[in-house]
């Protein structure tokens, strides 16, 4: 099989695009089933995450239909022949840098937290469980948490950078992986991590609050990067939850 391994550059990408040229080659044939996921990557010399945001690249593009316990197979080739891949960054990457930026400011926040800021991170918490326990979404009041923990920093340019890293996982890979995995059925866990990181700020506690957050979202990740087989059945959403 002609694959290449790989660079370190948009890696999903760079996986995408080599697979959509052997496609189109016609290295796979309309309906042929690709090799499976793990041999995928080692054949290409990256993780299975990677392979598996390409995956979903090139299914947005047209290129393949992703079969849930059965694989990917090639479709009829589309009218137009160059696949669309700026479908966003990595859904790792995303989680990556948020783990990196938002537990600082979790750490900051505890040192400076006042108590108006303190109540309201609190009062998006109930925000969430109120809109959970109707059926309604509830992505508002979540992304409400993040930024107010920001605020509470007392640097407004922090809240803007959490906003665009939200605004993110909105990406087509993103939005449609979270689909794929189910994470909408991620709310206990998400739910124990925003309390988690609530009280850690609440407390003053800047290490503990840095730790709550690096693993509330390290949580998210362990999600979406994990074998779609062992998801528990539901029906998907949209819903992007962290």
């Amino acid at each position: 099989m002609p694959f290449q391994p790989v660079g370190n550059r948009r890696l999903y990408e760079q996986v995408a695009d080599q697979i959509g040229a052997l496609i189109r080659d016609g290295e796979f044939s309309s309906g042929q089933r690709l090799p499976a996921e793990r041999d995928l990557a080692k054949m290409l010399g990256v993780s299975r995450p990677v392979v598996r945001e390409a995956m979903i690249a090139l299914e947005i593009a047209g290129l393949l239909e992703v079969r849930t316990g059965s694989g990917a197979f090639v479709k009829e080739a589309p009218a137009n022949p160059e696949p669309a891949l700026n479908t966003g960054n990595s859904p790792s990457d995303i989680l990556g840098a948020r783990m990196l930026i938002e537990g600082e400011i979790a750490a900051l926040a505890a040192s400076r937290a006042t108590r108006e800021d303190r109540a309201e991170m609190a009062e998006r918490i109930e925000d969430m469980v109120r809109e959970h326990e109707t059926g309604r979404p509830w992505h508002v009041a979540d992304l409400g948490f993040h930024v107010a923990i920001a605020r509470a920093t007392g640097n407004a340019a922090l809240a803007g950078v959490v906003e665009r890293l939200w605004q993110e996982q909105h990406a087509p890979v993103f939005a449609l992986l979270s689909e794929r995995v189910r994470l909408n059925e991620n709310w206990p866990a998400t739910l124990s991590g925003h309390v988690a990181i609530m009280a850690a700020i609440r407390a003053g506690k800047s290490k503990a609050a840095r730790d709550a957050m690096r693993a509330h979202l390290s949580q998210v990740l362990d999600v979406l990067t994990g074998d779609e087989d062992t998801k528990a059945p539901g029906r998907a959403s949209h819903e992007v939850v962290s």
